[in-house]
Protein backbone atom coordinates (compact mmCIF):
# COMPACT_ATOMS: atom_id res chain seq x y z
CA UNK A 1 0.00 0.00 0.00
CA UNK A 2 3.02 2.67 0.62
CA UNK A 3 4.76 1.70 -1.85
CA UNK A 4 1.61 1.77 -4.44
CA UNK A 5 0.70 5.97 -2.96
CA UNK A 6 4.85 6.43 -3.40
CA UNK A 7 4.27 5.65 -6.81
CA UNK A 8 1.18 7.82 -7.23
CA UNK A 9 2.49 11.04 -5.81
CA UNK A 10 5.97 10.80 -7.43
CA UNK A 11 4.10 10.16 -10.81
CA UNK A 12 1.45 13.37 -9.98
CA UNK A 13 4.97 15.10 -9.38
CA UNK A 14 6.16 14.40 -12.69
CA UNK A 15 3.45 15.05 -14.86
CA UNK A 16 3.23 18.49 -12.40
CA UNK A 17 6.45 19.39 -13.47
CA UNK A 18 6.17 18.70 -17.16
CA UNK A 19 2.57 21.17 -16.85
CA UNK A 20 4.60 24.04 -15.05
CA UNK A 21 7.94 23.52 -18.20
CA UNK A 22 5.42 23.48 -20.58
CA UNK A 23 3.61 26.63 -19.02
CA UNK A 24 6.91 28.52 -18.63
CA UNK A 25 8.12 27.51 -22.45
CA UNK A 26 4.63 29.06 -23.86
CA UNK A 27 5.16 32.10 -21.66
CA UNK A 28 8.68 32.74 -22.89
CA UNK A 29 7.63 32.24 -26.57
CA UNK A 30 4.36 34.84 -26.41
CA UNK A 31 6.73 37.27 -24.61
CA UNK A 32 9.19 36.85 -27.11
CA UNK A 33 6.30 36.99 -30.16
CA UNK A 34 5.54 40.72 -28.57
CA UNK A 35 8.94 41.62 -28.36
CA UNK A 36 9.90 40.43 -31.61
CA UNK A 37 7.13 40.77 -34.13
CA UNK A 38 6.10 44.31 -35.53
CA UNK A 39 3.23 46.38 -35.71
CA UNK A 40 1.94 44.28 -38.83
CA UNK A 41 3.42 42.17 -41.44
CA UNK A 42 2.51 41.30 -44.44
CA UNK A 43 -0.06 38.96 -43.26
CA UNK A 44 -1.34 40.40 -40.42
CA UNK A 45 -4.91 40.80 -39.73
CA UNK A 46 -6.66 43.91 -41.11
CA UNK A 47 -8.54 45.74 -38.07
CA UNK A 48 -11.91 47.00 -38.48
CA UNK A 49 -12.21 50.76 -37.88
CA UNK A 50 -15.99 51.98 -37.13
CA UNK A 51 -17.10 55.32 -38.71
CA UNK A 52 -20.63 56.63 -36.61
CA UNK A 53 -23.32 58.68 -38.58
CA UNK A 54 -26.37 60.15 -36.75
CA UNK A 55 -28.74 61.75 -39.36
CA UNK A 56 -32.55 62.10 -41.38
CA UNK A 57 -32.85 58.69 -42.82
CA UNK A 58 -36.82 58.86 -42.51
CA UNK A 59 -39.13 61.67 -42.31
CA UNK A 60 -39.20 64.83 -44.97
CA UNK A 61 -35.40 65.59 -44.70
CA UNK A 62 -34.55 61.87 -45.57
CA UNK A 63 -33.67 62.44 -48.97
CA UNK A 64 -31.18 65.32 -47.46
CA UNK A 65 -29.84 62.46 -45.04
CA UNK A 66 -29.76 59.81 -47.75
CA UNK A 67 -27.83 62.20 -49.90
CA UNK A 68 -25.34 62.99 -47.23
CA UNK A 69 -25.05 59.23 -46.42
CA UNK A 70 -24.47 58.22 -50.21
CA UNK A 71 -21.25 60.04 -50.25
CA UNK A 72 -19.59 58.78 -46.90
CA UNK A 73 -20.35 55.14 -48.13
CA UNK A 74 -18.72 55.81 -51.77
CA UNK A 75 -15.87 56.49 -50.18
CA UNK A 76 -15.85 54.04 -47.31
CA UNK A 77 -16.78 51.28 -49.89
CA UNK A 78 -13.52 52.01 -52.33
CA UNK A 79 -11.03 53.04 -49.42
CA UNK A 80 -12.12 49.07 -48.57
CA UNK A 81 -11.84 47.60 -51.79
CA UNK A 82 -8.39 49.07 -52.43
CA UNK A 83 -7.22 47.14 -49.36
CA UNK A 84 -8.04 49.49 -46.57
CA UNK A 85 -5.47 52.24 -45.25
CA UNK A 86 -2.21 51.75 -43.25
CA UNK A 87 -1.67 53.68 -39.56
CA UNK A 88 1.41 53.38 -37.86
CA UNK A 89 2.03 49.72 -40.00
CA UNK A 90 -1.59 48.48 -39.60
CA UNK A 91 -3.74 47.98 -42.20
CA UNK A 92 -7.81 49.02 -40.85
CA UNK A 93 -10.85 48.76 -43.31
CA UNK A 94 -14.10 51.20 -42.52
CA UNK A 95 -17.29 50.08 -40.79
CA UNK A 96 -19.59 52.18 -41.38
CA UNK A 97 -22.35 52.04 -38.70
CA UNK A 98 -25.39 54.45 -39.10
CA UNK A 99 -28.40 55.19 -37.22
CA UNK A 100 -31.87 57.33 -38.08
CA UNK A 101 -31.91 60.51 -35.96
CA UNK A 102 -35.07 61.76 -37.71
CA UNK A 103 -33.18 65.43 -37.74
CA UNK A 104 -33.92 65.65 -34.12
CA UNK A 105 -31.33 67.26 -32.07
CA UNK A 106 -32.20 64.80 -28.98
CA UNK A 107 -32.36 61.58 -31.27
CA UNK A 108 -28.80 62.49 -32.61
CA UNK A 109 -27.36 62.74 -29.23
CA UNK A 110 -29.01 59.41 -28.02
CA UNK A 111 -27.60 58.04 -31.45
CA UNK A 112 -23.87 59.26 -30.03
CA UNK A 113 -24.25 57.78 -26.67
CA UNK A 114 -25.39 54.40 -28.66
CA UNK A 115 -22.54 54.34 -30.93
CA UNK A 116 -19.77 55.54 -28.37
CA UNK A 117 -21.00 52.94 -25.76
CA UNK A 118 -21.71 50.05 -28.27
CA UNK A 119 -18.96 50.19 -30.80
CA UNK A 120 -16.51 52.19 -28.87
CA UNK A 121 -16.78 54.90 -31.80
CA UNK A 122 -13.95 58.20 -32.16
CA UNK A 123 -15.97 59.81 -35.10
CA UNK A 124 -19.22 60.75 -35.25
CA UNK A 125 -20.85 62.12 -38.35
CA UNK A 126 -24.26 64.45 -38.44
CA UNK A 127 -25.61 66.65 -41.25
CA UNK A 128 -27.24 68.78 -39.05
CA UNK A 129 -26.66 72.30 -36.57
CA UNK A 130 -28.88 70.70 -34.29
CA UNK A 131 -27.56 67.44 -33.94
CA UNK A 132 -24.23 69.34 -33.30
CA UNK A 133 -24.81 71.45 -30.42
CA UNK A 134 -26.71 68.27 -28.76
CA UNK A 135 -23.27 66.53 -29.19
CA UNK A 136 -20.72 69.39 -28.39
CA UNK A 137 -22.79 68.78 -24.56
CA UNK A 138 -20.45 65.36 -23.92
CA UNK A 139 -18.57 64.65 -27.15
CA UNK A 140 -15.06 65.77 -24.99
CA UNK A 141 -16.10 64.42 -22.65
CA UNK A 142 -17.05 61.09 -23.85
CA UNK A 143 -13.66 61.63 -26.65
CA UNK A 144 -15.02 61.57 -29.71
CA UNK A 145 -15.17 63.80 -33.12
CA UNK A 146 -17.87 65.42 -34.36
CA UNK A 147 -18.13 65.62 -38.45
CA UNK A 148 -20.06 68.38 -38.88
CA UNK A 149 -21.87 68.90 -41.81
CA UNK A 150 -23.71 72.10 -40.81
CA UNK A 151 -22.24 75.49 -42.19
CA UNK A 152 -23.59 76.96 -39.50
CA UNK A 153 -20.70 78.96 -38.16
CA UNK A 154 -21.00 79.02 -34.33
CA UNK A 155 -20.09 75.18 -34.19
CA UNK A 156 -16.77 76.11 -34.35
CA UNK A 157 -17.05 78.79 -32.14
CA UNK A 158 -18.10 77.33 -29.37
CA UNK A 159 -14.53 76.39 -27.80
CA UNK A 160 -15.23 72.54 -29.00
CA UNK A 161 -11.82 71.39 -29.74
CA UNK A 162 -13.16 68.28 -30.92
CA UNK A 163 -15.57 69.31 -34.20
CA UNK A 164 -14.70 69.48 -37.50
CA UNK A 165 -17.37 71.81 -39.72
CA UNK A 166 -17.01 70.52 -43.44
CA UNK A 167 -19.08 73.06 -45.71
CA UNK A 168 -17.70 76.68 -45.80
CA UNK A 169 -19.96 78.92 -43.07
CA UNK A 170 -23.10 80.66 -44.30
CA UNK A 171 -22.12 84.02 -42.86
CA UNK A 172 -19.51 84.16 -45.90
CA UNK A 173 -22.44 84.36 -48.35
CA UNK A 174 -24.68 86.67 -46.65
CA UNK A 175 -23.51 90.21 -47.77
CA UNK A 176 -23.13 89.07 -51.91
CA UNK A 177 -26.24 87.67 -51.49
CA UNK A 178 -27.96 90.88 -50.02
CA UNK A 179 -25.96 93.00 -52.58
CA UNK A 180 -27.30 90.92 -55.47
CA UNK A 181 -30.46 90.52 -54.71
CA UNK A 182 -31.46 94.32 -53.90
CA UNK A 183 -29.77 95.22 -56.91
CA UNK A 184 -31.75 92.91 -58.98
CA UNK A 185 -35.43 93.12 -57.35
CA UNK A 186 -35.61 95.53 -54.44
CA UNK A 187 -35.13 95.87 -50.57
CA UNK A 188 -38.18 94.75 -48.73
CA UNK A 189 -37.60 90.69 -48.15
CA UNK A 190 -40.06 88.22 -46.21
CA UNK A 191 -38.08 85.61 -44.79
CA UNK A 192 -39.49 81.95 -44.50
CA UNK A 193 -36.78 79.70 -43.64
CA UNK A 194 -37.05 76.34 -41.98
CA UNK A 195 -38.01 76.56 -37.98
CA UNK A 196 -34.94 74.32 -37.52
CA UNK A 197 -31.94 76.35 -35.42
CA UNK A 198 -29.93 76.27 -38.58
CA UNK A 199 -32.55 78.32 -39.88
CA UNK A 200 -33.00 80.71 -37.24
CA UNK A 201 -29.56 81.12 -37.35
CA UNK A 202 -29.36 82.25 -40.56
CA UNK A 203 -32.22 84.43 -40.39
CA UNK A 204 -30.63 86.32 -37.36
CA UNK A 205 -27.49 86.70 -39.86
CA UNK A 206 -29.01 88.09 -42.51
CA UNK A 207 -31.45 89.99 -40.75
CA UNK A 208 -29.05 92.83 -39.86
CA UNK A 209 -26.60 92.82 -43.23
CA UNK A 210 -29.94 93.24 -45.33
CA UNK A 211 -31.08 95.88 -43.28
CA UNK A 212 -27.53 97.61 -42.74
CA UNK A 213 -27.75 97.74 -46.65
CA UNK A 214 -30.79 99.57 -46.15
CA UNK A 215 -33.20 96.92 -46.79
CA UNK A 216 -36.65 95.96 -44.79
CA UNK A 217 -37.99 92.73 -43.45
CA UNK A 218 -41.59 92.98 -44.25
CA UNK A 219 -42.40 89.41 -43.02
CA UNK A 220 -40.76 86.60 -40.73
CA UNK A 221 -42.14 83.29 -40.23
CA UNK A 222 -40.54 80.05 -40.22
CA UNK A 223 -42.22 76.92 -41.81
CA UNK A 224 -41.38 73.37 -40.08
CA UNK A 225 -41.11 71.05 -42.76
CA UNK A 226 -41.53 68.18 -40.13
CA UNK A 227 -45.34 69.00 -40.05
CA UNK A 228 -46.53 71.66 -42.63
CA UNK A 229 -46.85 70.13 -45.82
CA UNK A 230 -49.23 73.07 -47.52
CA UNK A 231 -47.32 76.46 -47.94
CA UNK A 232 -50.21 78.34 -49.19
CA UNK A 233 -51.49 80.06 -46.13
CA UNK A 234 -48.18 81.31 -44.97
CA UNK A 235 -46.75 82.34 -48.67
CA UNK A 236 -50.16 84.10 -49.07
CA UNK A 237 -49.76 85.91 -45.69
CA UNK A 238 -46.01 86.79 -47.06
CA UNK A 239 -46.89 87.85 -50.00
CA UNK A 240 -49.49 90.48 -48.63
CA UNK A 241 -46.77 92.19 -47.70
CA UNK A 242 -45.53 92.96 -50.99
CA UNK A 243 -41.80 91.85 -50.84
CA UNK A 244 -39.68 91.87 -53.33
CA UNK A 245 -37.24 88.83 -52.46
CA UNK A 246 -38.17 85.46 -50.87
CA UNK A 247 -35.97 84.46 -48.12
CA UNK A 248 -36.39 80.29 -48.05
CA UNK A 249 -34.54 77.00 -47.53
CA UNK A 250 -34.03 73.89 -45.39
CA UNK A 251 -33.97 70.39 -47.11
CA UNK A 252 -34.05 70.77 -51.05
CA UNK A 253 -37.37 69.05 -51.91
CA UNK A 254 -39.92 70.85 -49.19
CA UNK A 255 -37.95 74.14 -50.65
CA UNK A 256 -38.44 73.39 -53.96
CA UNK A 257 -42.57 73.38 -52.98
CA UNK A 258 -42.39 76.60 -51.39
CA UNK A 259 -40.69 78.13 -54.35
CA UNK A 260 -43.74 76.56 -56.30
CA UNK A 261 -46.04 77.68 -54.17
CA UNK A 262 -44.91 81.37 -54.22
CA UNK A 263 -44.43 81.42 -58.20
CA UNK A 264 -48.25 79.80 -58.13
CA UNK A 265 -49.56 82.43 -56.21
CA UNK A 266 -47.80 85.25 -58.71
CA UNK A 267 -44.48 86.21 -56.97
CA UNK A 268 -42.06 87.35 -59.95
CA UNK A 269 -39.30 88.34 -57.16
CA UNK A 270 -35.96 87.12 -56.45
CA UNK A 271 -35.21 84.12 -54.23
CA UNK A 272 -32.26 84.17 -50.99
CA UNK A 273 -31.59 80.52 -50.69
CA UNK A 274 -30.05 78.96 -47.82
CA UNK A 275 -26.78 76.86 -48.36
CA UNK A 276 -28.50 73.32 -47.56
CA UNK A 277 -31.05 73.59 -50.48
CA UNK A 278 -29.50 73.58 -53.96
CA UNK A 279 -30.52 74.31 -57.41
CA UNK A 280 -30.25 71.21 -58.96
CA UNK A 281 -31.85 69.27 -56.49
CA UNK A 282 -34.92 72.00 -56.81
CA UNK A 283 -34.82 72.20 -60.73
CA UNK A 284 -35.17 68.08 -60.66
CA UNK A 285 -37.82 68.58 -58.16
CA UNK A 286 -39.73 71.14 -59.90
CA UNK A 287 -39.39 69.23 -63.91
CA UNK A 288 -35.68 69.85 -64.41
CA UNK A 289 -35.91 73.08 -66.12
CA UNK A 290 -34.65 76.48 -63.92
CA UNK A 291 -37.33 78.67 -65.52
CA UNK A 292 -39.63 78.89 -61.69
CA UNK A 293 -35.87 79.84 -60.20
CA UNK A 294 -34.95 83.13 -62.20
CA UNK A 295 -33.30 85.65 -59.69
CA UNK A 296 -32.58 83.19 -57.19
CA UNK A 297 -29.23 82.60 -55.91
CA UNK A 298 -27.72 80.16 -53.65
CA UNK A 299 -24.43 77.95 -53.75
CA UNK A 300 -23.40 76.35 -57.27
CA UNK A 301 -24.21 72.69 -58.31
CA UNK A 302 -21.71 70.61 -57.59
CA UNK A 303 -21.98 69.30 -61.47
CA UNK A 304 -20.71 72.59 -62.58
CA UNK A 305 -17.22 72.56 -59.97
CA UNK A 306 -14.63 71.33 -62.18
CA UNK A 307 -11.52 70.13 -60.03
CA UNK A 308 -8.83 66.65 -59.75
CA UNK A 309 -11.34 64.07 -58.97
CA UNK A 310 -14.86 66.12 -59.67
CA UNK A 311 -15.70 64.20 -63.18
CA UNK A 312 -14.65 60.42 -61.94
CA UNK A 313 -16.89 61.16 -58.68
CA UNK A 314 -20.06 62.13 -61.24
CA UNK A 315 -19.61 59.78 -63.53
CA UNK A 316 -19.42 56.64 -60.62
CA UNK A 317 -22.17 58.44 -58.55
CA UNK A 318 -24.19 58.63 -61.75
CA UNK A 319 -23.64 54.96 -62.44
CA UNK A 320 -24.87 54.09 -59.01
CA UNK A 321 -27.89 56.53 -58.53
CA UNK A 322 -29.01 57.06 -62.22
CA UNK A 323 -28.98 60.60 -61.32
CA UNK A 324 -26.45 63.86 -60.36
CA UNK A 325 -24.96 64.19 -57.13
CA UNK A 326 -25.28 67.20 -55.17
CA UNK A 327 -22.71 69.02 -52.93
CA UNK A 328 -23.84 67.43 -49.85
CA UNK A 329 -22.20 63.81 -51.35
CA UNK A 330 -19.50 65.22 -52.47
CA UNK A 331 -18.74 66.77 -49.46
CA UNK A 332 -19.07 63.62 -47.07
CA UNK A 333 -16.95 61.98 -49.53
CA UNK A 334 -13.95 64.11 -49.37
CA UNK A 335 -14.19 64.59 -45.98
CA UNK A 336 -13.71 60.82 -45.17
CA UNK A 337 -10.25 61.13 -47.36
CA UNK A 338 -9.21 63.87 -45.50
CA UNK A 339 -10.03 61.81 -42.10
CA UNK A 340 -8.55 59.07 -43.12
CA UNK A 341 -5.19 61.07 -44.12
CA UNK A 342 -5.36 63.00 -41.14
CA UNK A 343 -5.30 59.34 -39.46
CA UNK A 344 -2.39 58.27 -40.85
CA UNK A 345 -0.85 61.99 -40.38
CA UNK A 346 -1.02 61.62 -36.50
CA UNK A 347 0.00 57.71 -36.52
CA UNK A 348 -3.19 56.94 -34.72
CA UNK A 349 -7.02 55.94 -34.98
CA UNK A 350 -8.11 56.64 -31.68
CA UNK A 351 -5.66 59.34 -30.65
CA UNK A 352 -8.74 62.51 -31.13
CA UNK A 353 -6.30 65.50 -29.87
CA UNK A 354 -3.41 64.35 -32.15
CA UNK A 355 -5.91 63.45 -34.72
CA UNK A 356 -7.37 67.09 -34.91
CA UNK A 357 -3.58 68.55 -34.74
CA UNK A 358 -3.26 66.54 -37.69
CA UNK A 359 -6.62 67.85 -39.51
CA UNK A 360 -5.28 70.15 -41.87
CA UNK A 361 -2.11 68.29 -43.09
CA UNK A 362 -4.88 65.99 -43.55
CA UNK A 363 -6.46 68.70 -46.09
CA UNK A 364 -3.43 69.34 -47.82
CA UNK A 365 -2.62 65.42 -48.34
CA UNK A 366 -5.68 65.03 -49.88
CA UNK A 367 -4.85 62.81 -53.07
CA UNK A 368 -5.36 64.94 -56.06
CA UNK A 369 -7.93 61.74 -57.87
CA UNK A 370 -10.57 62.55 -54.86
CA UNK A 371 -10.33 66.40 -55.12
CA UNK A 372 -14.46 66.34 -55.42
CA UNK A 373 -13.85 70.05 -53.81
CA UNK A 374 -10.84 71.93 -53.58
CA UNK A 375 -9.99 72.47 -49.53
CA UNK A 376 -7.12 74.58 -48.95
CA UNK A 377 -6.71 73.48 -45.18
CA UNK A 378 -8.85 73.11 -41.51
CA UNK A 379 -8.24 76.40 -39.92
CA UNK A 380 -7.38 76.28 -35.95
CA UNK A 381 -11.05 76.49 -34.91
CA UNK A 382 -11.68 73.09 -37.23
CA UNK A 383 -13.07 74.60 -39.94
CA UNK A 384 -12.75 73.00 -43.82
CA UNK A 385 -11.35 76.08 -45.54
CA UNK A 386 -13.07 75.11 -49.27
CA UNK A 387 -12.91 78.17 -51.89
CA UNK A 388 -16.66 80.13 -51.77
CA UNK A 389 -18.38 79.62 -54.81
CA UNK A 390 -22.55 80.90 -55.55
CA UNK A 391 -24.50 81.54 -58.48
CA UNK A 392 -27.20 83.41 -59.20
CA UNK A 393 -30.08 82.16 -62.34
CA UNK A 394 -30.48 84.41 -65.57
CA UNK A 395 -32.66 83.57 -68.56
CA UNK A 396 -33.08 79.81 -66.74
CA UNK A 397 -29.04 79.60 -66.85
CA UNK A 398 -26.58 79.26 -63.81
CA UNK A 399 -24.12 82.16 -63.67
CA UNK A 400 -21.49 81.41 -61.36
CA UNK A 401 -18.91 83.72 -59.66
CA UNK A 402 -16.67 83.92 -56.48
CA UNK A 403 -13.47 82.04 -55.75
CA UNK A 404 -10.98 80.32 -58.14
CA UNK A 405 -8.24 77.70 -57.51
Amino acid sequence: MNTFKRGLFLSLLFILAIVLVACSEDGKETKNDEEKAPVSTEGSKVEELTIGYTGPLSGPAAFYGEETLKGLRMAAEEINDSGGFEVDGQKYTINLSTLDDKYLPNEAAANAKRLVQEQDTKFIYTPHSGGVYAMQVFNEMEDFIVMAYTSEPGVTETGNKMTVRIPPRYDRYIEPFTKYEMERFGKKIAFLPTATQYGKDWADSLRPVWEANGGEVVFDESIDFSKDTDFQTIMTNALAKNPDVLFIGGPSQPTALVLKQARDLGFEGGFIIMDQAKLDEIAAVLGGSYDLLEGVISTPPLVTSRYGGTEAFIEKYRSENDKDPGSESGFHYISLYILVEAMKAAGTVDDTEKIMAAMDQGAKNLPEDKEVYYIQGVDDDGGFLPLLRMAYVENGEIVQMGEEK
